[in-house]
């Protein structure tokens, strides 16, 4: 009885833990604006504004930018982050849908033509966890 009575009390703590992502966006070209990251938990809804599951902003220092995720829960995640240098909170792209503002990615870097996909940015968190992109 003991053990029904622990396991009905720890097993709903252990689903529900939520975790920290830490980001460190490195190669930031500049003071201006500021860094924001996105935070997608499918294929279907990658890049999409939607899609969203969290995100994150923090003003643009030269260099290097870290922002903190709260309250993730356990799973599967893929991070797009953009440099927002005139601080419009949207990417601005040209006629052709480029991105004249800087992009990238967790896990993986932009094609020729085109972002990649979710699945090659993909990482899987269980606890509290760090990545390192390269804008």
């Amino acid at each position: 009885m003991r053990t029904l009575a622990f396991c009905t009390f720890i097993v709903p703590v252990w689903l529900f833990s939520q975790n920290t992502i830490s980001v460190k966006v490195h190669n930031v070209p500049s003071q201006e604006g500021k860094i924001n990251v996105a935070v997608y938990d499918s294929d279907k809804t990658f890049l999409k504004f939607e899609g969203v599951v969290k995100t994150s902003s923090a003003e643009a220092e030269k260099g290097m930018v870290t922002l903190r995720i709260e309250n993730i829960p356990a799973g599967e995640y893929a991070l797009a982050v953009f440099h927002d240098e005139n601080a419009n909170d949207k990417l601005d792209t040209n006629w052709l849908g480029i991105p004249k503002e800087k992009v990238a990615f967790s896990k993986a870097k932009m094609h020729t033509f085109g972002p990649p996909k979710y699945k090659e940015c993909v990482f899987s968190i269980d606890s509290d966890y760090e990545i390192s992109i390269e804008l």
